[in-house]
């Protein structure tokens, strides 16, 4: 596979739509202190993806958090969520974003390796162009996997994540995908800054371990026996059914020691990425599955 351009793209960016142009059609998801609408923008006709974040109630830090998000401005990959415009608006954060009309990975149960393997090479290309720019997610998971009708999958909420954390309560949904050291600090050993891109490879692994397998790999139905298992147990591998290129790209992601976990671009070149080419497709997929994807 083709590494991606660790630079931004230089194509002419328009200006973005006035807010007085947009019409919210629907809620089309939800998460703590923030929801996300499809609105029309009334001129083009174009549809866009608005998320509102309502929990940040002092005046003083929600323009500090504007600036920081305008930064996701000048992001511009094709396997990103491109971030088109934010605003303080009526005291809330309104961040208008790309439109993803098949929705997120979240629940999809995806066993066949071939458009896995796509899938998840997609995924690496966005993580290798924001870790290139020195931008760490921080939030990897299926429901920040966002897909188009096109098969092209994105990531989605990079760089969000941690003025979210400051508000909320901890949760499974919120600790779930979190690595081991960024749980338990002392494992950091002092180097969180050298392996800080590692934690977004291990949410990488367990996301895609998740959508092979049909449900996440680690046990418990409480934050804290999920915290438990990812900081004490052994991390989770691929079944023996798999292909010993699927089981071992896993174990390339799910190290517990973060200096021993691959980086994006030694994934890309992994021999379970390189050995799809080709996008799939759909014609090349069992029909249940691409009905269960698409």
């Amino acid at each position: 596979m083709r590494l991606p351009s660790a630079t931004a793209s230089s194509s002419f960016m328009a200006a973005p739509p006035s807010s007085s142009d947009l019409m919210r059609v629907n809620r089309i998801g939800s998460g703590f202190g923030s929801s996300v609408y499809k609105v029309h923008h009334r001129p083009t006709g174009e549809l866009y993806a608005l998320k509102v974040i309502s929990c940040i109630h002092e005046d003083s830090i929600r323009p500090k958090m504007c600036r920081e998000i305008e930064i996701l401005l000048d992001v511009n990959n094709p396997n990103v969520v491109k971030c088109h415009d934010v605003l303080d608006h009526n005291g809330e954060i309104q961040i208008l974003l790309e439109y993803m009309d098949n929705g997120s990975l979240e629940g999809i149960h995806i066993p066949y390796e071939p458009v896995l393997s796509d899938f998840t090479g997609q995924v690496l290309s966005g993580l290798f162009y924001l870790h290139s720019r020195n931008i760490v997610h921080r939030d990897i998971k299926p429901s920040n996997m966002l897909m188009n009708s096109m098969r092209e999958v994105k990531i989605a909420d990079f760089g969000i994540s941690r003025f979210l954390e400051q508000t909320m309560d901890l949760s499974v949904g919120s600790i779930s995908y979190m690595s081991p050291e960024r749980i338990n600090t002392d494992l950091n050993t002092g180097q969180q800054n050298i392996y800080r891109y590692a934690e977004d490879i291990w949410g990488l692994g367990l996301s895609i371990l998740e959508l092979y397998l049909g449900k996440f790999p680690f046990s418990g139905g409480n934050w804290w026996s999920v915290m438990t298992a990812i900081c004490t147990s052994q991390p989770p591998q691929a079944p023996s059914t798999a292909s010993p290129e699927f089981r071992d790209f896993i174990a390339c992601c799910l190290q517990r020691d973060p200096s021993r976990r691959w980086t994006a671009e030694q994934l890309l070149r992994h021999p379970y990425i390189t050995q799809y080419e080709l996008k799939v497709e759909t014609e090349d997929c069992p029909s249940l599955y691409v009905h269960e994807i698409l």
